[in-house]
């Protein structure tokens, strides 16, 4: 077959496995497991052959009209260079991980059916963002994520907070999406297509009139899908759904799709000044805020939230600086690690036997329990920190470098400005990053939270991806910084001396300072407080001052640090931050102000108005006839005699009436 073909089939397959299991599920459930994870597989093999057919050499493109529109036409295209063909393999790992490992984890689930079609639709809508060489098409696979999304991400939708969060999430990415979709079309208007080739090539002819306009508008597009300040506040709460979930959407779809789409069409975001410089500042505000709040959070899945927020943060400083090539390589490094990262928290959380004992302050002692994904996580949270040899050191330090050369006057493709910007923000993040990856490995593995019970040991098939794709997070690295060049516009890769050494130096300053932390707090709490304390207290009052001391971040019970943590490093670390950090900085009661509170009071407005003025004369338009109806009905008696009457009384009121007339004249 053709690489056209082949390409064609990759989003193909998955959305055939979808649409066979919606009508497969009930009738025959022995075959939902295969249709979820064969065509993944099959996926992943196509996009394998097809990034080995392409070799990140010549760009495949292929392209029929979809149908005559009269003004400018929208295309079924292929446009597969050297990013897309390997982000088309990132996919359909990571897919197809997820899958296997949800076969273990959602094997109760009665619910698993719908599930397992909805994560390969994802895939298929992901896909289709990435092979697709016209924007309206792409728009296609945007749209049927921000679906998709809503719908896993409020899988368990008895849960309260499922159900706001799945609401929240499609709400805040279609905030997002309005402008992106004005800005779409102003964009195709003035390069008269919607193809991504035509539209680069006006760029570069000085054919697109308003490029910054155009750039802003995508970029609130961008910041809703890919979670970044101030539209990020979606991703965290997103964390209510199933585990594998959130390894896909934070590892390779949705969240990765706004840094693949400034990727594609970084030309135009070149070609503003401004919009550079605006996106290298949401990148910084968005990495060391993030990073921040990650600091302060007890939720594993929620500190692995707001990392995802920060490296997305790493991806779009890249672009800030005008190097998609580093933006993309992170984004391939990430994708491994941090779904690396969910899926081994999915086992923690599965071995406790519910989702709800994702905090780790009730966790320690699972070292023992759980050792695959304590290994396994390790190597995780070190490729997350960026330490050397793991790959997150290679792809992070790609990011840092371009940011130096444009400080250093290496490129002129980007403002001198964004480039401090950048890489100031990541030096910053980087300490912030290695102190929240210690804190939770040493909270979740080494904490004095109260054990969980033991549900035994977790299906082969969630230990086995596990280890599959801690292989890429430990040497996806070492060699990929030699060899993505020639798939990456042929730009170096190579970490550089001065920033390797920096954000080396502030990473590890950034772990050790956090142990010495949690070295010191659990020598002060194991002094005041012996483990198993707790539980000395009354059942019920221990529960309502646990909430009470979470919500208030204070101690409790006196001189006893009844606390989600006692030994928590991240609350004396950020001090009086520290509540501000957990609660993400307010910026949801900051909309809830601004936004919620206004747009409800205006809807009590128009209901008020509505029951009592539009409806006041509606009934007062009605109660006319109905009166003058209720006359005539009583005047209808069915005598004939009242009716003779009736008639006599008229004719004699008319005669005096006439006489009266003819006399006055």
């Amino acid at each position: 077959m053709t690489t056209t073909t082949l390409a064609v089939l990759v989003p193909l397959l998955p959305f055939l496995g979808a649409l066979a299991g919606l009508l497969l599920g009930r009738t025959a459930p022995g075959f939902v497991r295969p249709l979820a994870v064969l065509p993944t597989l099959a996926s992943l093999a196509l996009a394998a052959t097809v990034a080995w057919r392409q070799g990140g050499d010549q760009t495949v493109d292929a392209a029929t009209e979809l149908t005559p529109t009269g003004s400018v036409p929208i295309e079924l295209a292929l446009h597969i260079d050297g990013f897309a063909a390997l982000t088309a393999v990132l996919v359909t790992v990571v897919a197809g991980c997820v899958q296997i490992y949800s076969t273990g984890y959602l094997r109760d689930d009665p619910r698993y059916p719908s599930y397992a079609a909805l994560v390969s639709l994802f895939t298929s809508a992901m896909l289709l963002v990435v092979y697709s060489g016209d924007l309206m098409v792409l728009l296609v696979g945007w749209e049927v994520m921000g679906i998709c999304s809503y719908f896993l991400v409020g899988h368990y939708w008895e849960t309260p907070e499922a159900r706001a969060a799945s609401l929240k999430a499609f709400l805040v990415t279609k905030l997002g999406d309005v402008p992106f979709l004005i800005g779409l079309f102003a964009l195709a208007t003035e390069a008269g297509s919607f193809r991504i080739t035509r539209i680069l090539g006006a760029v570069a002819s000085g054919g697109i009139g308003h490029p910054t306009l155009i750039a802003l508008l995508l970029l609130a597009g961008v910041a809703g899908k890919s979670a970044q300040f101030p539209l990020h506040t979606w991703l965290p709460d997103a964390m209510a759904g199933p585990t594998p979930v959130s390894a896909l959407i934070h590892a390779a779809t949705m969240v990765a799709a706004g840094v693949y789409f400034v990727a594609r069409l970084l030309p135009l975001f070149e070609a503003s000044q401004a919009a550079m410089t605006v996106l290298a500042v949401m990148a910084a505000v968005t990495m060391a805020g993030s990073a921040l709040a990650a600091l302060a959070q007890d939720d594993i899945k929620r500190v692995l939230a707001y990392s995802t927020i920060g490296q997305l943060g790493y991806m779009t400083g890249a672009l800030a600086v005008a190097d998609r090539g580093a933006a993309v390589f992170h984004l391939l490094s990430h994708g491994a690690f941090k779904a690396l990262l969910f899926l081994a928290a999915g086992v923690i959380i599965h071995a406790a036997g519910t989702n709800s004992l994702a905090a780790m302050s009730r966790m320690g002692h699972l070292r023992d329990r759980v050792p695959d994904a304590y290994w396994t996580m390790t190597v995780a949270l070190l490729a997350l920190a960026a330490i050397p040899p793991f790959s997150g050191f290679f792809s992070k330090e790609a990011v840092l470098g371009v940011a130096e050369h444009v400080v250093t006057g290496h490129t002129e493709h980007a403002p001198a400005a964004a480039g401090w910007i950048v890489l100031l923000a990541g030096l910053v993040t980087a300490l912030l990053t290695a102190a929240y990856a210690m804190r939770l490995w040493l909270l979740a593995f080494r904490g004095y939270g109260t054990e969980a019970p033991d549900h035994g040991r977790q299906p082969l098939t969630m230990t086995t991806v596990l280890w599959v794709l801690a292989v890429p997070s430990l040497a996806f690295g070492g060699f990929a910084y030699r060899v993505l060049p020639d798939w990456f516009d042929g730009h170096d890769l190579t970490p550089t001396l001065t920033t390797s050494v920096l954000g080396t130096g502030v990473a590890l300053v950034g772990g050790i300072i956090t142990y010495a932390t949690w070295r010191h707090t659990t020598a002060h709490t194991a002094a005041r407080v012996p483990l198993g304390a707790v539980a000395a207290h009354p059942e019920g009052d221990a529960g309502l001052v646990e909430a009470e001391a979470i919500a208030s971040h204070e101690p409790a019970y006196g001189d006893i640090a009844y606390a989600p943590d006692p030994s928590d490093p991240g609350r004396l670390l950020l001090g009086p931050l520290h509540r501000h950090a957990a609660a993400g900085f307010h910026l949801d009661a900051v909309y809830t102000t601004l936004f919620v509170r206004p747009v409800r009071a205006g809807a009590s407005l128009v209901r008020f108005l509505d029951r009592e003025v539009v409806e006041t004369y509606v009934r007062g338009a009605g109660t006319l006839p109905r009166w003058l109806g209720a006359a005539v009905r009583r005047a209808q008696t069915g005598n004939l005699q009242t009716y003779v009457s009736a008639l006599l009384a008229g004719t004699v009121v008319l005669a005096v009436a006439a006489v009266l007339v003819a006399t006055g004249a």
